[in-house]
């Protein structure tokens, strides 16, 4: 039978912000890269590999709703990491493997939050509500108590090959019949929106500067690239 290999690989992006990351040398997956390769696909089985360190929740939210959505069997594959946003895309799985070193991570939304009392608490009215949110995908998926599960994403509770299993987050580990061999991880570093907002104007100037003013700018768009990996502006 012929499936399609849907790659969840790099950070969740929305589809607007995706440029700022690969400005930066990071892969990113977005909701429409995930659309067309669902429309390619044309209803024939896929699998969802996924390697992820999470990202953006609302285009994470939009990739697991069209998984869902799809017409022909979905089976996710978590190979690597399926951590935050991607963890969610993982429940979208018809099936869910995962392999034997690979892990799943879960945890509470966050975000940068700035203004008066009244700003605050609506940020935190919305940061509650998505925790809900993220948190019915896990009991639908696993049947845990919901208060269970609120409470491991509290601790930011990093769950191996095994323990998903056994809790319901995956339905089986892959090569279950070889030796699992343990690896490092390292996700990459998630950009603050102050920090796209920069990068996203420098590169629109560069696009509609003619090409011989573009070289300035590009040296502009270097200095801010290593400013903020420096952490020397906003991140």
């Amino acid at each position: 039978m012929i499936m399609t290999t849907v790659p969840i690989k790099g950070v969740v992006s929305s589809d607007d912000d995706a440029e700022v990351y690969e400005f930066f040398g990071y892969s990113t997956v977005t909701p429409s890269a995930v659309k067309d390769a669902l429309s390619t696909a044309n209803g024939q089985n896929i699998v969802a590999e996924i390697n992820s360190p999470g990202g953006d929740v609302f285009a994470g939210s939009e990739i697991y709703t069209a998984l869902k959505n799809y017409t022909g069997n979905v089976e996710v594959d978590i190979v690597g990491l399926a951590a935050s946003a991607a963890s969610v895309i993982a429940m979208a799985g018809d099936t869910i493997k995962i392999s034997p070193t690979a892990q799943l991570m879960i945890h509470r939304a966050s975000t940068v939050s700035q203004g008066n009392a009244d700003d605050l608490s609506s940020d935190l009215q919305g940061l509650n509500s998505t925790d809900q949110s993220i948190a019915n995908v896990y009991v639908q998926r696993t049947g845990l108590d919901p208060q269970t599960v609120m409470q491991m994403m509290a601790k930011e509770t990093y769950i191996n090959a095994k323990d998903a299993v056994e809790q319901g987050f995956a339905d089986e580990m892959m090569f279950d019949d070889q030796p699992a061999k343990v690896t490092n991880m390292l996700s990459p570093v998630m950009l603050s929106n102050q920090a796209i907002s920069k990068i996203k104007s420098l590169l629109t100037k560069v696009k509609e500067k003619p090409k011989e003013t573009n070289s300035q700018t590009s040296d502009q768009l270097r200095s801010h690239k290593l400013a903020i990996l420096f952490k020397k502006e906003g991140n």
